[in-house]
Protein backbone atom coordinates (compact mmCIF):
# COMPACT_ATOMS: atom_id res chain seq x y z
CA UNK A 1 0.00 0.00 0.00
CA UNK A 2 2.79 2.57 1.13
CA UNK A 3 4.09 1.64 -2.62
CA UNK A 4 1.18 2.67 -4.67
CA UNK A 5 0.55 5.86 -2.57
CA UNK A 6 4.19 7.10 -3.15
CA UNK A 7 3.50 5.89 -6.82
CA UNK A 8 0.60 8.16 -6.81
CA UNK A 9 2.20 10.72 -5.11
CA UNK A 10 5.22 10.54 -7.77
CA UNK A 11 2.56 10.84 -10.66
CA UNK A 12 0.67 13.91 -9.14
CA UNK A 13 3.95 16.00 -8.26
CA UNK A 14 4.87 15.04 -12.30
CA UNK A 15 1.25 16.24 -13.65
CA UNK A 16 1.66 19.00 -11.61
CA UNK A 17 5.03 19.98 -13.32
CA UNK A 18 2.97 20.88 -16.79
CA UNK A 19 -0.55 22.40 -15.61
CA UNK A 20 -1.69 25.06 -16.20
CA UNK A 21 0.85 26.25 -18.32
CA UNK A 22 -1.14 28.48 -21.42
CA UNK A 23 -0.22 30.83 -23.55
CA UNK A 24 -2.16 34.32 -21.51
CA UNK A 25 -1.09 37.25 -23.95
CA UNK A 26 0.77 37.95 -27.28
CA UNK A 27 0.82 40.97 -29.75
CA UNK A 28 1.09 39.75 -32.96
CA UNK A 29 0.83 43.16 -34.80
CA UNK A 30 2.62 45.83 -32.81
CA UNK A 31 3.78 49.40 -33.90
CA UNK A 32 7.88 49.01 -35.26
CA UNK A 33 8.22 48.80 -38.34
CA UNK A 34 8.55 45.08 -39.79
CA UNK A 35 7.05 44.01 -36.04
CA UNK A 36 10.86 42.72 -34.62
CA UNK A 37 8.78 43.68 -30.77
CA UNK A 38 6.06 40.66 -31.61
CA UNK A 39 5.66 38.91 -28.55
CA UNK A 40 3.84 36.05 -26.68
CA UNK A 41 3.57 35.61 -22.84
CA UNK A 42 3.61 32.07 -21.44
CA UNK A 43 2.14 31.65 -17.77
CA UNK A 44 2.09 28.58 -15.61
CA UNK A 45 4.49 26.74 -12.82
CA UNK A 46 6.69 23.96 -13.86
CA UNK A 47 9.32 22.56 -16.48
CA UNK A 48 8.78 23.24 -20.03
CA UNK A 49 10.67 20.06 -20.98
CA UNK A 50 8.19 19.17 -23.99
CA UNK A 51 6.48 22.10 -24.83
CA UNK A 52 6.56 23.52 -27.91
CA UNK A 53 5.63 26.97 -29.48
CA UNK A 54 4.17 27.13 -33.16
CA UNK A 55 2.07 28.66 -35.90
CA UNK A 56 1.78 25.46 -38.15
CA UNK A 57 4.78 26.37 -40.29
CA UNK A 58 7.54 26.90 -37.76
CA UNK A 59 8.07 26.97 -33.95
CA UNK A 60 10.29 26.55 -31.09
CA UNK A 61 10.86 25.18 -27.58
CA UNK A 62 12.91 25.90 -24.86
CA UNK A 63 16.56 24.67 -23.47
CA UNK A 64 16.20 21.54 -21.29
CA UNK A 65 15.37 22.26 -17.62
CA UNK A 66 13.92 25.70 -18.44
CA UNK A 67 11.31 26.43 -15.53
CA UNK A 68 8.10 28.72 -15.41
CA UNK A 69 7.30 30.33 -12.21
CA UNK A 70 4.72 32.72 -13.17
CA UNK A 71 4.89 34.51 -16.49
CA UNK A 72 7.64 33.70 -19.26
CA UNK A 73 7.79 36.10 -22.19
CA UNK A 74 9.11 35.40 -25.68
CA UNK A 75 10.21 38.34 -27.92
CA UNK A 76 11.18 37.81 -31.47
CA UNK A 77 13.89 40.80 -30.71
CA UNK A 78 15.28 41.54 -27.21
CA UNK A 79 16.41 44.85 -27.76
CA UNK A 80 12.95 45.71 -29.78
CA UNK A 81 10.94 44.37 -26.97
CA UNK A 82 12.95 46.70 -24.42
CA UNK A 83 11.73 49.67 -26.55
CA UNK A 84 8.30 49.12 -26.42
CA UNK A 85 7.93 47.60 -22.85
CA UNK A 86 10.50 48.74 -20.55
CA UNK A 87 12.03 45.40 -19.84
CA UNK A 88 13.87 42.71 -21.31
CA UNK A 89 11.83 39.65 -22.20
CA UNK A 90 12.41 36.28 -20.69
CA UNK A 91 13.54 34.75 -24.36
CA UNK A 92 14.36 35.39 -28.02
CA UNK A 93 13.96 34.30 -31.33
CA UNK A 94 15.69 35.70 -33.40
CA UNK A 95 18.21 38.66 -31.70
CA UNK A 96 21.52 37.20 -30.08
CA UNK A 97 21.48 39.20 -27.53
CA UNK A 98 23.95 38.74 -24.71
CA UNK A 99 21.50 39.17 -21.58
CA UNK A 100 18.64 37.16 -23.46
CA UNK A 101 18.70 33.56 -23.60
CA UNK A 102 17.42 31.90 -27.16
CA UNK A 103 14.55 29.56 -27.78
CA UNK A 104 15.83 26.39 -29.82
CA UNK A 105 13.95 27.09 -33.17
CA UNK A 106 12.46 24.68 -35.68
CA UNK A 107 11.35 26.80 -38.75
CA UNK A 108 10.56 30.31 -38.52
CA UNK A 109 7.41 30.99 -36.02
CA UNK A 110 6.52 34.62 -37.10
CA UNK A 111 2.74 35.60 -35.91
CA UNK A 112 1.15 36.98 -39.27
CA UNK A 113 -0.83 40.21 -38.49
CA UNK A 114 -3.98 39.56 -39.77
CA UNK A 115 -4.83 36.17 -40.07
CA UNK A 116 -2.89 33.39 -38.41
CA UNK A 117 -2.98 31.34 -35.16
CA UNK A 118 -0.78 29.92 -32.11
CA UNK A 119 -0.70 26.14 -31.16
CA UNK A 120 0.73 24.95 -27.82
CA UNK A 121 2.26 21.88 -27.57
CA UNK A 122 3.24 19.30 -24.94
CA UNK A 123 4.88 16.43 -26.52
CA UNK A 124 2.23 15.00 -29.05
CA UNK A 125 -0.28 16.99 -27.26
CA UNK A 126 -2.04 19.99 -28.55
CA UNK A 127 -2.56 22.27 -25.36
CA UNK A 128 -3.85 24.95 -26.78
CA UNK A 129 -4.82 26.77 -29.90
CA UNK A 130 -5.61 30.64 -30.58
CA UNK A 131 -6.86 31.65 -34.22
CA UNK A 132 -7.21 35.25 -35.39
CA UNK A 133 -9.63 36.31 -36.95
CA UNK A 134 -11.78 34.09 -34.52
CA UNK A 135 -10.83 34.09 -30.79
CA UNK A 136 -9.51 37.44 -31.43
CA UNK A 137 -9.73 40.48 -33.95
CA UNK A 138 -6.55 41.42 -34.69
CA UNK A 139 -5.62 45.21 -34.43
CA UNK A 140 -2.03 47.29 -34.68
CA UNK A 141 -0.63 47.68 -31.25
CA UNK A 142 -3.41 45.35 -29.51
CA UNK A 143 -2.37 42.97 -27.08
CA UNK A 144 -4.28 40.01 -26.85
CA UNK A 145 -4.35 38.66 -23.11
CA UNK A 146 -6.85 36.12 -21.54
CA UNK A 147 -8.69 37.25 -18.36
CA UNK A 148 -10.97 34.40 -16.38
CA UNK A 149 -10.97 32.06 -19.69
CA UNK A 150 -12.23 35.14 -22.16
CA UNK A 151 -9.56 36.43 -24.59
CA UNK A 152 -9.63 40.55 -24.91
CA UNK A 153 -12.45 41.57 -22.49
CA UNK A 154 -11.38 45.23 -22.96
CA UNK A 155 -9.23 46.77 -25.86
CA UNK A 156 -5.80 47.55 -24.55
CA UNK A 157 -2.80 48.37 -26.44
CA UNK A 158 0.92 48.42 -25.89
CA UNK A 159 2.55 51.02 -22.88
CA UNK A 160 -1.69 50.57 -21.84
CA UNK A 161 -1.96 50.63 -17.90
CA UNK A 162 -4.17 47.66 -15.80
CA UNK A 163 -5.41 49.33 -12.98
CA UNK A 164 -8.30 46.88 -11.09
CA UNK A 165 -10.65 48.49 -9.77
CA UNK A 166 -10.47 49.78 -5.78
CA UNK A 167 -13.09 51.59 -3.87
CA UNK A 168 -11.96 53.92 -0.92
CA UNK A 169 -14.27 54.32 2.00
CA UNK A 170 -14.91 57.18 4.33
CA UNK A 171 -13.63 60.35 2.00
CA UNK A 172 -14.22 63.40 2.53
CA UNK A 173 -15.98 64.98 -0.61
CA UNK A 174 -16.60 68.51 -1.75
CA UNK A 175 -18.78 68.60 -4.74
CA UNK A 176 -18.53 71.80 -7.19
CA UNK A 177 -20.38 72.72 -10.35
CA UNK A 178 -19.12 74.79 -13.14
CA UNK A 179 -19.66 77.66 -14.07
CA UNK A 180 -21.45 78.30 -10.72
CA UNK A 181 -18.15 77.38 -8.51
CA UNK A 182 -15.73 75.70 -10.03
CA UNK A 183 -12.96 78.45 -9.96
CA UNK A 184 -13.16 78.73 -6.54
CA UNK A 185 -12.62 75.30 -5.61
CA UNK A 186 -9.86 75.00 -7.86
CA UNK A 187 -8.03 78.21 -6.65
CA UNK A 188 -8.47 77.38 -3.06
CA UNK A 189 -6.74 73.82 -3.35
CA UNK A 190 -4.24 75.64 -5.58
CA UNK A 191 -3.43 77.81 -2.88
CA UNK A 192 -3.22 75.19 0.21
CA UNK A 193 -0.52 72.97 -1.55
CA UNK A 194 2.24 72.52 0.24
CA UNK A 195 4.73 70.05 -1.81
CA UNK A 196 3.40 68.60 -4.93
CA UNK A 197 0.93 69.71 -7.86
CA UNK A 198 0.50 67.10 -10.52
CA UNK A 199 -2.11 67.94 -13.29
CA UNK A 200 -3.26 65.91 -16.00
CA UNK A 201 -5.32 67.41 -18.47
CA UNK A 202 -6.58 66.94 -22.17
CA UNK A 203 -6.68 71.22 -22.84
CA UNK A 204 -5.10 73.99 -20.92
CA UNK A 205 -5.70 77.11 -22.22
CA UNK A 206 -6.97 79.21 -18.56
CA UNK A 207 -4.73 82.53 -17.28
CA UNK A 208 -5.60 82.50 -14.22
CA UNK A 209 -6.03 78.84 -13.74
CA UNK A 210 -1.93 79.04 -14.89
CA UNK A 211 -1.43 81.99 -12.45
CA UNK A 212 -2.18 79.85 -9.51
CA UNK A 213 0.05 76.95 -10.72
CA UNK A 214 2.80 79.84 -11.01
CA UNK A 215 2.59 81.11 -7.80
CA UNK A 216 2.08 77.52 -5.93
CA UNK A 217 5.76 77.02 -7.86
CA UNK A 218 7.35 80.06 -6.52
CA UNK A 219 6.29 79.53 -2.87
CA UNK A 220 8.33 76.02 -3.74
CA UNK A 221 5.77 73.32 -5.03
CA UNK A 222 6.60 71.18 -7.49
CA UNK A 223 4.71 71.56 -10.22
CA UNK A 224 4.19 68.82 -13.08
CA UNK A 225 1.65 69.47 -15.96
CA UNK A 226 0.96 66.70 -18.32
CA UNK A 227 -0.72 67.34 -21.55
CA UNK A 228 -2.52 65.97 -24.45
CA UNK A 229 0.13 66.33 -27.24
CA UNK A 230 -2.11 66.24 -30.20
CA UNK A 231 -5.93 67.06 -29.00
CA UNK A 232 -8.56 67.63 -31.96
CA UNK A 233 -7.40 71.04 -33.80
CA UNK A 234 -3.75 70.85 -32.39
CA UNK A 235 -2.81 72.32 -29.63
CA UNK A 236 -4.09 76.05 -29.62
CA UNK A 237 -2.22 79.43 -29.73
CA UNK A 238 -4.18 79.98 -26.57
CA UNK A 239 -2.55 76.26 -25.04
CA UNK A 240 1.24 77.16 -26.15
CA UNK A 241 1.12 80.40 -24.77
CA UNK A 242 0.32 79.20 -21.42
CA UNK A 243 2.56 76.28 -22.00
CA UNK A 244 5.31 78.68 -22.13
CA UNK A 245 4.67 80.94 -18.98
CA UNK A 246 4.27 77.77 -16.61
CA UNK A 247 7.59 76.84 -18.48
CA UNK A 248 9.56 80.06 -17.48
CA UNK A 249 8.40 79.96 -14.09
CA UNK A 250 10.13 76.56 -13.84
CA UNK A 251 6.86 74.43 -14.04
CA UNK A 252 7.74 71.47 -16.70
CA UNK A 253 4.65 70.97 -18.83
CA UNK A 254 4.72 66.99 -20.74
CA UNK A 255 2.78 66.34 -23.80
CA UNK A 256 1.72 62.64 -24.34
CA UNK A 257 2.28 62.06 -28.02
CA UNK A 258 3.83 59.06 -30.56
CA UNK A 259 7.11 59.80 -31.37
CA UNK A 260 10.22 58.03 -32.65
CA UNK A 261 10.56 55.97 -29.75
CA UNK A 262 7.50 54.99 -28.64
CA UNK A 263 3.76 55.45 -30.43
CA UNK A 264 1.17 57.35 -27.86
CA UNK A 265 -0.54 54.95 -25.35
CA UNK A 266 -3.77 56.24 -26.12
CA UNK A 267 -6.48 57.69 -28.61
CA UNK A 268 -6.27 60.90 -26.82
CA UNK A 269 -5.10 61.83 -22.95
CA UNK A 270 -8.52 62.93 -22.18
CA UNK A 271 -8.05 63.36 -18.33
CA UNK A 272 -8.81 65.85 -16.19
CA UNK A 273 -7.48 65.83 -13.02
CA UNK A 274 -4.88 67.25 -9.95
CA UNK A 275 -3.37 65.21 -7.57
CA UNK A 276 -2.01 67.93 -4.55
CA UNK A 277 0.29 66.87 -1.82
CA UNK A 278 -0.14 63.32 -2.05
CA UNK A 279 -3.67 63.38 0.18
CA UNK A 280 -6.41 65.86 -2.29
CA UNK A 281 -7.72 64.63 -6.26
CA UNK A 282 -9.51 67.56 -7.83
CA UNK A 283 -11.31 65.92 -10.41
CA UNK A 284 -14.40 66.54 -13.27
CA UNK A 285 -15.37 67.06 -16.19
CA UNK A 286 -14.01 70.22 -17.42
CA UNK A 287 -10.56 71.28 -19.29
CA UNK A 288 -8.84 73.87 -17.55
CA UNK A 289 -10.34 76.54 -19.92
CA UNK A 290 -12.60 79.28 -18.86
CA UNK A 291 -15.26 78.08 -19.94
CA UNK A 292 -14.46 75.34 -18.01
CA UNK A 293 -13.44 77.33 -14.97
CA UNK A 294 -15.06 80.96 -15.04
CA UNK A 295 -14.30 83.49 -12.90
CA UNK A 296 -17.31 84.01 -10.33
CA UNK A 297 -20.38 85.37 -11.53
CA UNK A 298 -18.89 85.00 -15.39
CA UNK A 299 -20.96 82.08 -17.85
CA UNK A 300 -19.29 79.31 -18.66
CA UNK A 301 -19.48 74.98 -19.38
CA UNK A 302 -22.17 73.37 -16.84
CA UNK A 303 -19.53 70.57 -15.57
CA UNK A 304 -19.56 68.84 -12.40
CA UNK A 305 -16.23 68.67 -10.36
CA UNK A 306 -15.37 66.66 -7.24
CA UNK A 307 -12.54 67.73 -4.83
CA UNK A 308 -11.66 64.17 -2.71
CA UNK A 309 -9.54 63.92 0.22
CA UNK A 310 -7.90 60.66 1.02
CA UNK A 311 -4.39 59.82 1.03
CA UNK A 312 -5.03 56.16 -0.14
CA UNK A 313 -7.39 57.17 -3.21
CA UNK A 314 -4.73 60.65 -3.90
CA UNK A 315 -2.40 57.27 -3.94
CA UNK A 316 -3.80 55.49 -6.08
CA UNK A 317 -4.42 58.47 -8.80
CA UNK A 318 -0.65 59.86 -8.20
CA UNK A 319 0.33 56.03 -9.24
CA UNK A 320 -2.17 56.89 -12.51
CA UNK A 321 0.00 59.73 -13.23
CA UNK A 322 3.07 58.51 -12.68
CA UNK A 323 2.64 55.34 -15.16
CA UNK A 324 1.42 57.86 -17.34
CA UNK A 325 4.03 60.46 -18.01
CA UNK A 326 6.30 58.11 -18.25
CA UNK A 327 7.97 56.49 -21.45
CA UNK A 328 9.10 57.16 -25.00
CA UNK A 329 5.64 59.02 -25.65
CA UNK A 330 5.77 61.68 -23.45
CA UNK A 331 8.02 65.01 -24.61
CA UNK A 332 7.96 68.39 -23.16
CA UNK A 333 5.59 70.40 -24.75
CA UNK A 334 6.98 73.44 -26.91
CA UNK A 335 5.35 76.53 -25.64
CA UNK A 336 5.38 80.63 -26.88
CA UNK A 337 6.14 83.75 -25.21
CA UNK A 338 2.85 85.17 -26.55
CA UNK A 339 0.69 87.05 -24.37
CA UNK A 340 -1.25 85.39 -22.02
CA UNK A 341 -5.44 86.53 -22.11
CA UNK A 342 -8.59 85.64 -20.63
CA UNK A 343 -11.49 86.49 -23.35
CA UNK A 344 -14.67 88.23 -22.21
CA UNK A 345 -17.85 86.15 -20.87
CA UNK A 346 -21.48 87.40 -20.02
CA UNK A 347 -22.12 87.77 -17.11
CA UNK A 348 -23.53 85.11 -14.69
CA UNK A 349 -25.64 84.62 -11.84
CA UNK A 350 -24.11 82.23 -9.51
CA UNK A 351 -27.08 79.40 -8.09
CA UNK A 352 -24.61 76.72 -6.92
CA UNK A 353 -21.91 76.92 -3.55
CA UNK A 354 -19.66 74.04 -3.10
CA UNK A 355 -21.16 70.93 -1.08
CA UNK A 356 -18.93 69.48 1.26
CA UNK A 357 -19.59 66.06 2.77
CA UNK A 358 -17.85 62.98 4.76
CA UNK A 359 -17.93 59.39 4.85
CA UNK A 360 -18.69 59.15 1.23
CA UNK A 361 -17.64 55.50 -0.76
CA UNK A 362 -15.38 56.52 -3.82
CA UNK A 363 -14.64 54.21 -6.97
CA UNK A 364 -12.11 55.45 -9.56
CA UNK A 365 -13.38 54.69 -12.80
CA UNK A 366 -10.22 54.88 -14.94
CA UNK A 367 -10.87 54.18 -18.42
CA UNK A 368 -10.19 52.10 -20.46
CA UNK A 369 -9.02 50.15 -17.55
CA UNK A 370 -12.17 50.18 -15.50
CA UNK A 371 -14.84 52.29 -17.76
CA UNK A 372 -16.71 49.15 -17.23
CA UNK A 373 -18.29 50.29 -13.66
CA UNK A 374 -20.47 52.72 -16.02
CA UNK A 375 -22.11 50.17 -16.76
CA UNK A 376 -22.28 48.20 -13.83
CA UNK A 377 -23.84 51.76 -12.48
CA UNK A 378 -26.26 52.02 -14.89
CA UNK A 379 -27.26 48.11 -14.79
CA UNK A 380 -27.77 48.72 -11.40
CA UNK A 381 -30.29 50.88 -11.24
CA UNK A 382 -33.73 50.05 -9.16
CA UNK A 383 -35.58 53.39 -9.50
CA UNK A 384 -34.18 56.55 -11.38
CA UNK A 385 -31.06 57.95 -13.56
CA UNK A 386 -30.48 61.21 -15.02
CA UNK A 387 -27.80 61.68 -17.38
CA UNK A 388 -26.37 64.62 -18.28
CA UNK A 389 -23.97 64.92 -21.38
CA UNK A 390 -22.49 66.64 -23.93
CA UNK A 391 -23.42 64.34 -26.42
CA UNK A 392 -24.19 60.72 -26.91
CA UNK A 393 -22.73 58.77 -30.09
CA UNK A 394 -24.06 54.91 -31.52
CA UNK A 395 -21.68 52.22 -31.99
CA UNK A 396 -23.22 52.04 -35.68
CA UNK A 397 -26.07 53.57 -37.31
CA UNK A 398 -27.97 49.50 -35.98
CA UNK A 399 -26.21 49.45 -32.55
CA UNK A 400 -26.79 52.25 -29.46
CA UNK A 401 -24.49 53.44 -27.25
CA UNK A 402 -23.94 50.67 -25.00
CA UNK A 403 -24.37 52.80 -21.73
CA UNK A 404 -27.46 54.47 -23.74
CA UNK A 405 -28.60 51.19 -24.50
CA UNK A 406 -28.28 50.12 -20.74
CA UNK A 407 -30.65 53.25 -19.20
CA UNK A 408 -33.04 52.04 -21.82
CA UNK A 409 -33.24 48.81 -20.46
CA UNK A 410 -33.04 49.68 -17.13
CA UNK A 411 -36.78 51.88 -18.09
CA UNK A 412 -37.93 48.43 -19.79
CA UNK A 413 -37.96 47.17 -16.05
CA UNK A 414 -39.33 50.18 -14.90
CA UNK A 415 -36.22 52.81 -13.77
CA UNK A 416 -37.18 56.59 -14.43
CA UNK A 417 -34.61 57.53 -16.94
CA UNK A 418 -33.89 61.30 -18.28
CA UNK A 419 -31.35 62.04 -20.50
CA UNK A 420 -30.15 65.76 -20.91
CA UNK A 421 -28.00 66.81 -23.73
CA UNK A 422 -25.89 69.65 -25.33
CA UNK A 423 -27.53 71.81 -27.74
CA UNK A 424 -24.94 74.50 -28.78
CA UNK A 425 -24.82 74.48 -32.61
CA UNK A 426 -21.85 72.08 -32.78
CA UNK A 427 -23.78 69.58 -31.28
CA UNK A 428 -27.13 69.97 -33.52
CA UNK A 429 -26.21 70.65 -36.79
CA UNK A 430 -25.36 67.57 -37.83
CA UNK A 431 -27.61 64.85 -39.85
CA UNK A 432 -26.80 62.21 -36.87
CA UNK A 433 -26.24 64.14 -33.49
CA UNK A 434 -28.04 65.08 -30.50
CA UNK A 435 -31.30 66.45 -31.86
CA UNK A 436 -31.59 63.36 -33.81
CA UNK A 437 -30.42 61.49 -30.41
CA UNK A 438 -32.91 63.24 -28.12
CA UNK A 439 -35.62 62.14 -31.20
CA UNK A 440 -34.59 58.35 -30.83
CA UNK A 441 -34.80 57.87 -27.13
CA UNK A 442 -38.23 59.47 -27.15
CA UNK A 443 -39.48 57.75 -30.12
CA UNK A 444 -38.32 54.26 -28.25
CA UNK A 445 -39.83 55.92 -25.10
CA UNK A 446 -43.12 56.38 -27.15
CA UNK A 447 -43.41 53.21 -28.88
CA UNK A 448 -42.87 51.31 -25.51
CA UNK A 449 -44.66 53.10 -23.09
CA UNK A 450 -41.53 53.83 -20.90
CA UNK A 451 -40.68 56.26 -18.37
CA UNK A 452 -37.55 57.71 -20.20
CA UNK A 453 -37.45 61.14 -21.92
CA UNK A 454 -35.10 62.96 -23.68
CA UNK A 455 -34.40 66.54 -23.82
CA UNK A 456 -32.29 69.44 -25.23
CA UNK A 457 -30.75 71.68 -22.97
CA UNK A 458 -32.08 75.28 -23.30
CA UNK A 459 -28.89 77.49 -22.47
CA UNK A 460 -30.54 80.43 -23.02
CA UNK A 461 -32.94 79.92 -20.24
CA UNK A 462 -30.15 78.66 -17.84
CA UNK A 463 -27.60 81.03 -19.22
CA UNK A 464 -24.67 78.34 -19.68
CA UNK A 465 -22.75 78.23 -22.63
CA UNK A 466 -22.83 74.69 -23.28
CA UNK A 467 -23.61 71.57 -21.56
CA UNK A 468 -19.85 69.83 -20.92
CA UNK A 469 -20.66 67.03 -18.76
CA UNK A 470 -20.36 63.50 -18.38
CA UNK A 471 -22.19 62.95 -15.40
CA UNK A 472 -25.16 59.96 -14.32
CA UNK A 473 -26.94 60.05 -11.15
CA UNK A 474 -28.44 56.78 -9.86
CA UNK A 475 -31.25 56.13 -7.32
CA UNK A 476 -30.37 59.23 -5.64
CA UNK A 477 -27.21 58.30 -4.25
CA UNK A 478 -25.09 57.49 -6.24
CA UNK A 479 -23.17 59.73 -9.08
CA UNK A 480 -20.82 59.55 -11.73
CA UNK A 481 -18.55 62.56 -11.85
CA UNK A 482 -16.24 62.42 -15.06
CA UNK A 483 -14.29 63.13 -18.05
CA UNK A 484 -15.85 59.82 -19.95
CA UNK A 485 -17.73 61.20 -23.02
CA UNK A 486 -20.47 58.93 -24.37
CA UNK A 487 -18.63 57.83 -27.87
CA UNK A 488 -16.24 54.86 -28.98
CA UNK A 489 -13.24 56.16 -28.39
CA UNK A 490 -14.00 57.69 -24.40
CA UNK A 491 -14.33 54.39 -22.51
CA UNK A 492 -12.59 52.13 -25.01
CA UNK A 493 -9.30 53.91 -26.08
CA UNK A 494 -8.66 57.24 -24.45
CA UNK A 495 -7.18 58.02 -20.71
CA UNK A 496 -9.87 59.27 -19.15
CA UNK A 497 -10.75 59.52 -15.20
CA UNK A 498 -13.88 60.08 -13.44
CA UNK A 499 -15.19 58.39 -9.36
CA UNK A 500 -18.61 56.73 -8.67
CA UNK A 501 -20.00 58.19 -5.52
CA UNK A 502 -21.89 56.74 -2.85
CA UNK A 503 -23.45 59.73 -0.56
CA UNK A 504 -26.93 60.88 -0.56
CA UNK A 505 -25.54 64.45 0.43
CA UNK A 506 -23.75 64.49 -3.29
CA UNK A 507 -26.32 62.64 -4.86
CA UNK A 508 -28.34 65.67 -3.22
CA UNK A 509 -26.07 68.27 -4.67
CA UNK A 510 -25.68 67.09 -8.29
CA UNK A 511 -29.64 65.91 -8.17
CA UNK A 512 -30.53 70.19 -7.45
CA UNK A 513 -28.30 70.89 -10.43
CA UNK A 514 -29.71 68.42 -12.91
CA UNK A 515 -33.04 69.17 -11.90
CA UNK A 516 -32.16 73.10 -12.78
CA UNK A 517 -31.06 72.51 -16.12
CA UNK A 518 -33.85 70.00 -17.09
CA UNK A 519 -36.70 72.25 -15.59
CA UNK A 520 -35.17 75.05 -17.77
CA UNK A 521 -35.46 72.93 -20.66
CA UNK A 522 -38.86 71.95 -20.84
CA UNK A 523 -40.43 74.12 -23.82
CA UNK A 524 -39.62 71.19 -25.69
CA UNK A 525 -42.00 69.62 -28.56
CA UNK A 526 -43.31 65.94 -28.89
CA UNK A 527 -39.98 64.69 -29.82
CA UNK A 528 -38.45 66.45 -27.13
CA UNK A 529 -37.33 68.89 -30.04
CA UNK A 530 -37.68 72.20 -28.44
CA UNK A 531 -40.08 74.27 -30.77
CA UNK A 532 -38.45 76.68 -33.47
CA UNK A 533 -37.68 80.45 -32.23
CA UNK A 534 -41.14 82.05 -33.48
CA UNK A 535 -39.82 85.25 -33.10
CA UNK A 536 -36.92 84.06 -35.32
CA UNK A 537 -39.13 82.83 -37.74
CA UNK A 538 -41.35 85.68 -37.93
CA UNK A 539 -38.27 88.61 -38.34
CA UNK A 540 -36.20 85.73 -40.98
CA UNK A 541 -40.23 85.84 -42.67
CA UNK A 542 -40.00 89.79 -43.24
CA UNK A 543 -36.60 89.53 -44.08
CA UNK A 544 -37.75 87.24 -46.64
CA UNK A 545 -41.01 89.28 -47.73
CA UNK A 546 -38.69 92.51 -47.53
CA UNK A 547 -36.62 90.97 -49.79
CA UNK A 548 -38.88 90.03 -52.49
CA UNK A 549 -40.49 93.38 -52.80
CA UNK A 550 -36.91 94.93 -53.47
CA UNK A 551 -36.35 92.18 -56.66
CA UNK A 552 -40.17 93.33 -57.68
CA UNK A 553 -39.59 96.55 -57.62
CA UNK A 554 -36.17 96.45 -59.38
CA UNK A 555 -37.96 93.82 -62.26
CA UNK A 556 -40.49 96.08 -62.95
CA UNK A 557 -38.16 99.51 -63.03
CA UNK A 558 -35.78 97.34 -65.26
Amino acid sequence: MRRIAAAVLLLCLLAGTTAGIQIVEFCPDPYQPGDPDEYLVLEGTGILDGFVLSDGEGGYRFPPGTRIDGRLVVARSGPAFEQSHGYLPDFEIQERTPAVPDVIPNGNLLMANRADELLLYHKTTLVQQIAWPGDVCAREGQVHYLDDGVWDPRPLFIGQSRFAPETFEEVAVTAFAAPDCSYEVFSATVAAAEREILVNVYEFTDEKMAGDLIAARKRGVAVTILLEGGPVGGVSPEGRAVAGALNRSGIPVLSMTTTDAAHAKYRYDHAKYIVIDGSTVLLGSENFKPGGYPAAGLQGNRGWGVLLEDPALAAYFREVFSFDSAGGDIVPLEGTTAELYTPWAPDYTVEFAPCRAEGARVTPVISPDTSVLILDLIEGAEESIAIEQAYITNETPYDLNPYLAAAIEASRRGVAVRVLLDSAWFNTEGAADNDEMVEIINRIAAAEGLPLEARLADLEANDLAKIHNKGVIVDGKTVLVSSINWNANSPALNRETGVIVEHTDIAAYYTAVFEDDWDASDGSGANGVREPDRIKIAAAACILVALTGLYLYRRRRA
